[in-house]
């Protein structure tokens, strides 16, 4: 078994062990529990908020990227939710409609 960055280029298998398999499921369900229950986008939100905390640490200045990562978040969250529209068509609408994108009970 190779190590280091070797084992990130390797074959797809080997890929699958980092803990990340992209399968898709024969019946997906919808999860909207755990931090899905306050957001729609719990891993977007996760990663703004650590952005804007080393702005906040660092320097100002590192809020653009951390802008344009956000305007990018809210294009990919948009397009996937028109993935999700069409595979849960009964119940996606209703869980979007309750739920906010990225900040709990504001956006």
């Amino acid at each position: 078994m190779r190590s280091g960055w070797g084992s990130l280029y390797g074959p797809p298998a080997h890929r699958t062990q980092l803990g990340h398999p992209n399968v898709e499921k024969d019946e997906p369900e919808l999860v909207t529990s755990g931090p899905y229950r306050l957001v729609r986008h719990p891993i977007y939100s996760g990663i703004l908020l650590a952005g804007v905390g080393s702005a906040v640490a660092l320097s100002w200045k590192w809020m653009i990227p951390v802008v344009l990562a956000g305007i990018y978040f809210i294009y990919s969250a948009t397009v996937e939710e028109r993935y999700l529209i069409e595979q849960f068509p009964d119940t996606y609408p209703t869980y979007r409609r309750s739920t906010k994108m990225l900040v709990p009970f504001i956006f």
